[in-house]
């Protein structure tokens, strides 16, 4: 049954952020004018590779902003059905095809994964693989949530991580891309280290929040199959724009590159091969640093990089033209 909840005004949602307004979140850094990162071996570029492996429920139990499926009221077994190849086929050729290159990755992860399919758990667990929280579903999103049903949420997915792994999640991806203004700050008072919502730079960035720290791990949205695929990009051309992606943040050097890739696109038979070339092209290269969202957040914080907390960004109401 679907259960409509209501959604939080926006005076509300503005109060609950007043400690800490989104354009004082980030400070603004242009590139060139930062000091150079070095990664561990004298690497040139920091890769870090991301599977989603997502649960879309069937029926969605709570909808809050909008409906995720785009075929109700009927349930929409197209779109379901797609998302379910992904768990059921599509995830192991991508393991396959990452075992290949050996990498471990780091799964943007629906946390009721862990308890509703155990055999892709035990696979990943098996290969060491880091699990940033992705929400419970991808069909449940945070837009609209308070500050209180946002913190339970949040809890929930650490709670299953501790049980699961007997640690605590390092990293934070909203469901869906959805969030709420205060997102950074539950992400932080929870004990987490990197938030992967903001899309906007090619290098870690510390972001400001009430409480801890936190910083911001690049994610991206570009090299993302999910994008390529809404765009109509099929497998080749998006292994090529992989590849075109790498060579120039290779050639600057010290920065990081993402490839977010979900079972149920990239995970089917005309395209795998297509991305197990990219991974061979980027991989051929000397001075490339496989790593995990963690380990590109400790090795950051080690280096002599403005810490956590950033300067404050004038804000753009005092900007008169």
């Amino acid at each position: 049954m679907t259960g409509h909840l209501p959604r939080l005004d926006p005076g509300t949602q503005a109060a609950h952020a007043a400690e800490v307004a989104m354009q004082d979140r980030i400070a603004y850094s242009a590139i060139p004018d930062r000091p150079a990162l070095q990664w561990p071996e004298g690497a040139r570029l920091a890769l870090w590779v991301a599977p989603n492996i997502e649960h879309y429920e069937y029926l969605p139990a709570q909808v809050r902003i909008r409906n995720p499926w785009p075929r109700v009221p009927h349930p929409d077994i197209l779109g379901y059905g797609l998302r379910d190849y992904g768990n059921r086929v599509g995830v192991w050729r991508l393991m396959e095809v990452f075992d290949r290159f050996n990498l471990t990755c780091t799964v943007s992860l629906s946390m009721a994964v862990l308890d509703m399919y155990p055999d892709i758990a035990e696979a990943m667990l098996k290969r060491n693989w880091e699990f940033m929280s992705h929400g419970m579903f991808n069909t449940r999103y945070h837009w609209g949530m308070s500050e209180e049903e946002e913190r339970a949420a949040i809890e929930e997915c650490q709670t299953i991580h501790r049980r699961i792994t007997g640690k605590s999640l390092r990293g934070w991806f909203s469901p869906a891309a959805s969030n709420t203004l205060l997102t950074p700050d539950l992400v932080a008072e929870s004990g987490m280290d990197y938030l992967c919502d903001l899309y906007h730079d090619d290098q870690p960035t510390p972001i400001r929040v009430r409480h801890g720290s936190l910083l911001s791990l690049p994610y991206s949205m570009e090299i993302n199959d999910s994008i390529a695929w809404r765009r109509g990009m099929e497998a080749e051309a998006f292994a090529q724009k992989i590849c075109d992606e790498f060579d120039t943040l290779y050639a600057e050097g010290g920065r990081v590159m993402n490839i977010a890739v979900h079972p149920f696109i990239m995970g089917q038979p005309h395209r795998i091969e297509h991305l197990a070339n990219a991974l061979a092209y980027i991989l051929g290269h000397s001075g490339v640093w496989c790593a995990t969202g963690s380990q590109i957040v400790d090795s950051y914080r080690e280096q002599s990089v403005p810490p956590a907390e950033p300067p404050q960004t004038p804000s753009t109401e005092s900007f008169k033209p």
